[in-house]
C-alpha cells in the first residue's frame, strides 16, 4: 500500500489517469495499456474503488469524464 492508503494498482491506474492532459482524457482502453490491464472492466472497478474514496470523480456516467480530485 502507498502512504494514501492505496493498492499498487490503484496507483497505476490513478497515475496512468493523469498522464495525459485535461482537454482529452485517457479511455479505459489506454489506461489499460499503460498499467498492464487487458480487461476493460478490471479498469473500470480500480476507478470506481478510487471515486469511492474520493481520488477521483466523474461529471457523467462514462469514465472518459473521469477527473482526479487534487
Amino acid at each position: 500500500m502507498s502512504a494514501d492508503g492505496l493498492t499498487a494498482r490503484q496507483e497505476a491506474v490513478r497515475s496512468g489517469t493523469s498522464s495525459r492532459t485535461p482537454e482529452t482524457p485517457p479511455t479505459i482502453r489506454e489506461i489499460g495499456q499503460r498499467v498492464g490491464l487487458s480487461n476493460p472492466g478490471s479498469v473500470a472497478c480500480q476507478l470506481g474503488r478510487l471515486e469511492n474514496l474520493g481520488l477521483a470523480g466523474r461529471s457523467e456516467r462514462h469514465w472518459r469524464s473521469c477527473r482526479l480530485a487534487g
